[in-house]
């Protein structure tokens, strides 16, 4: 497995000789694994490693999972900082998903570490499994290309995942023969949850009836939609840089006239590069608000504008595409 996850790390750059690294561990196999093969590498890769993990406070078992962590920290000599939250009455508050709310918290709290310790890098525990199940869920759900990219090695140079070529099978034994005894997380057998349900019950249907090796091939069919979408990113960059009139920290000017006379496909991937450029994130910007932009832009009549959502206004002035950012 050190083997594996070094080839891992080597492949993508994602640790370099005096990183120090936050390890995300929540006690399940996934983070368990991940922890004792960084542990075991450190040496090697010339880092400093510390844990860091959240107790949602959801389930009954959470202390005793805290509890189990803390004893490995302490026996390994591992730096550990802990944050216990009341999860569920903050999702309340914030009127959101638990698992959007938990997610919310986890990666507040990682980065206040990181920036306690002095840390550069936080290592997640996604793997090869995690990534085909996204990559199914975003599937299902309609996403584009960019959605069978699935989860990425490494994000913003900060985030890192060296278990993204493992799949779980290959962690469930690693666990077993190296004694660590994980925590296992009642809440991943409820299939309420849409990628429980994918999971425990597509992902095996899939195995039974079409194809074995069903996490291998859909890791194949994401790394090359990755190449792909890599390749088309930096035409759409060029594309952008012609068509920009002007580009500041809330607000994004494009020549109407430019935009207009590419390739419908090229005009809404322009769109998301602008508008990720504005928020570093296209979340909450569907299908119809690019749509509706298009449309806005074709007729470009008067001083006519959008608001796709709360975040971002949009209007023709001038011959001048205008994005506004309202945050």
């Amino acid at each position: 497995m050190e083997e594996k996850v070094l080839k891992t790390i080597q492949k993508y750059k994602l640790i370099e000789s005096g990183d120090k690294i936050i390890v995300a561990v929540s006690g399940g196999p996934d983070s368990m694994c991940l922890l004792d093969v960084l542990r075991k590498l450190k040496e090697k890769l010339k880092i400093e490693i510390v844990v860091a993990h959240v107790n949602h406070n959801i389930r009954e078992e959470a202390d005793s999972e805290t509890l189990y962590i803390k004893e490995y920290c302490q026996k390994h000599n591992i730096e550990i900082y802990i944050k216990k939250e009341n999860v569920i009455e903050l999702a309340k508050k914030d009127k959101i998903g638990l698992e959007e709310e938990g997610r919310k918290v986890r990666y507040n709290f990682f980065d206040e570490v990181l920036e306690k310790t002095k840390s550069n890098k936080i290592a997640i525990a996604h793997n090869m499994n995690d990534k085909a199940e996204t990559v199914l869920m975003n599937i299902i759900r309609g996403s584009g290309a960019l959605g069978l990219k699935g989860i990425k090695a490494k994000r913003d140079n900060k985030y890192i995942r060296p278990l993204i070529e493992t799949e779980r099978y290959e962690i469930e034994e690693y666990c077993k023969n190296n004694m660590l005894n994980p925590k296992h997380d009642k809440s991943n057998d409820d299939n309420t949850y849409t990628r429980n349900r994918v999971r425990n019950v597509l992902i095996p249907f899939l195995k039974e009836n079409f194809n074995p090796n069903i996490i291998k091939g859909i890791n194949k069919l994401s790394i090359i939609m990755a190449e792909e979408q890599n390749y088309l990113e930096k035409i759409v960059n060029n594309i952008y840089n012609d068509v920009k009139i002007q580009e500041k920290e809330k607000s994004i000017i494009l020549d109407l006239k430019k935009f207009n006379s590419e390739d419908i496909f090229i005009r809404k991937k322009l769109l998301l590069f602008a508008i990720n450029k504005l928020f570093n994130t296209t979340k909450n910007i569907e299908k119809i608000h690019i749509d509706d932009i298009i449309k806005l832009c074709e007729r470009n009549i008067g001083n006519k504008y959008l608001t796709p959502n709360k975040n971002i206004k949009v209007y023709i002035n001038k011959g001048k595409i205008n994005l506004i950012s309202l945050i």
